[in-house]
């Protein structure tokens, strides 16, 4: 392994870079935890029930979801400072937006806007780090992206715990707009040096249309169902175009020369089988977080920033544990231990059906969040080395966003069935339906590994466990949050 002191000190270019685009991403994978913490003082301001606090998170994965792979083409095309400088002022613009909504409506409208701004950020953020850096420097500074992203997953509930509880649950997206302003200065720099890749490069605009209405059509159909009920055709209507958008879709990727979504990379065995399983796990973690994060403030009476605190051992042991397993499965291969994390996070969520009225966090939560963590820690660095190995170093960059995109659409449908799995009104009975599907989707993922993962040759593992071990430090989770 290379010694970080025998390593090239960084140029006062590359620290800038890296500084933009830690914060660049910090911002928008903190947005994603603070406002979870947040819905019911959401609920209890603006109405609207589950079916507002679905949309709340929803609108924002949908844009985020749908666009975040053609945001790499526009990043090529454009150059990525420019594309993060329109992200982060739109990311600030639209989180002020949110903070203003006076209604439902305003605010889930604001963070469907505020999705779009946040599908700059990543890609491009990332993107600027592959392009300053090359060799070890590479992998360190992305090692260090990934680890400064990832503690948004811890600082996140506590924060948003603690702006709800003290102050207002609009303070947690005001708060973007402090560290978007921050590192403006440094951002607009960077333009000089950060010419646009390959202008004669295709944007793929068609297949980021179809791939909007290919999932908010049966998004806001399996939402709305809750009050509107199946017959309406304000349902099956958008539920009906949704389907053929996405057929169309498909088609069209398949046919086009330049698309946002090369299909012909699930072809590649331990690619396609790792994204089904990172869509199930996904969804496992989304709608269990989702019901949890709820279901301890509305029904167990916890506070926004206990229910945060209650939350955050699995990302801790996460944190603590996931670089260990990346080693190991870069010795052993990824294969069992992609199969074992998702089965031991399904039996920590089976624990939680424990959960009784009045709520007892020590005896009916925690276990279950610390063998959930265990599990988390197993499975994440073997599934992004098993998926970004699988692909020609000259194609990770597209590999890593369209796992990164499948990582956050599996969250978008997770959330839009958590109203057909808990009912209207949240209950214990629901949060246990909840429980079962959650605990069904990690075992799916655990299925799906254990079938379609092939550990790589020896010789493959032994040249690539360097590497793997230096970027999957635990960053992947949080790249996804």
């Amino acid at each position: 392994m290379t010694d970080a002191a025998a390593l090239p000190p960084s140029t006062p270019l590359q620290k800038r870079v890296l500084v933009v685009a830690i914060v660049a991403s910090f911002i928008a994978i903190l947005d994603g935890f603070v406002v979870n913490l947040a819905l019911p003082a959401i609920g209890r301001e603006l109405g609207g029930g589950l079916v507002i606090q679905q949309w709340v998170v929803d609108a924002y994965l949908l844009t985020l979801g749908a666009l975040i792979l053609v945001a790499g083409s526009l990043s090529d095309h454009f150059g990525r400072a420019r594309i993060l400088e329109w992200g982060l002022a739109g990311f600030a613009i639209t989180s002020v937006m949110c903070g203003l909504a006076w209604n439902g409506e305003v605010l889930v409208v604001s963070r469907a806007l505020q999705g779009i701004a946040g599908a700059l950020l990543v890609p491009s953020s990332l993107a600027m780090i592959i392009t300053s850096f090359s060799g070890p420097s590479q992998s360190k500074a992305i090692g260090q992206w990934s680890g400064w992203t990832s503690a948004a997953a811890i600082v996140g509930p506590l924060i948003g715990g603690m702006a709800v509880d003290l102050l207002s649950w609009r303070v947690i997206f005001f708060i973007n707009v402090i560290p978007a302003i921050g590192i403006w200065p440094m951002l607009a720099g960077l333009r000089a040096a950060d010419a646009a890749r390959d202008r004669s490069k295709r944007i793929d605009y068609l297949g980021a249309f179809l791939a909007m209405i290919g999932l908010g059509g049966p998004v806001y159909a399996f939402i709305e169902q809750g009050r509107m009920g199946w017959g309406s055709v304000q349902v099956w209507v958008p539920l009906v175009v949704g389907v053929g958008a996405m057929v169309l879709f498909l088609i069209h990727e398949a046919r086009t020369a330049e698309p946002m979504l090369p299909l012909r990379l699930f072809a590649i065995r331990n690619f396609g089988w790792g994204n089904i399983a990172t869509l199930a796990i996904y969804a496992g973690i989304s709608l269990g977080f989702f019901v949890l994060g709820i279901y301890l403030q509305q029904v167990g009476g916890m506070g926004a920033t206990a229910a945060g605190i209650a939350l955050l051992p699995g990302t801790v042991i996460l944190m603590l544990g996931a670089s260990y397993f990346g080693g190991l499965a870069g010795k052993y291969g990824p294969r069992w231990f992609m199969t074992v994390g998702p089965a031991l996070c399904g039996v920590g969520f089976l624990m939680a059906l424990s959960v009784q009225e009045p709520l007892n966090y020590w005896a009916q939560v925690l276990p279950g969040q610390i063998v959930f963590g265990l599990g988390l820690a197993t499975l994440v660095a073997p599934l992004t080395a098993a998926i970004l190995g699988a692909v020609p170093p000259e194609e990770a960059g597209i590999g890593s966003a369209v796992n990164n995109a499948v990582a956050r659409i599996a969250g978008l449908i997770a959330i839009a069935f958590a109203g057909v799995i808990v009912g209207p009104v949240f209950s214990r009975d629901g949060l246990y339906n909840a429980l079962l599907v959650t605990a069904g989707l990690f075992l799916i993922g655990a299925v799906a590994s254990a079938v379609g993962i092939r550990n790589p040759a020896p010789d493959a593992a032994a040249a690539s466990s360097e590497t793997d071990t230096a970027s999957d430090d635990g960053g992947a989770a949080g790249q996804r949050a």
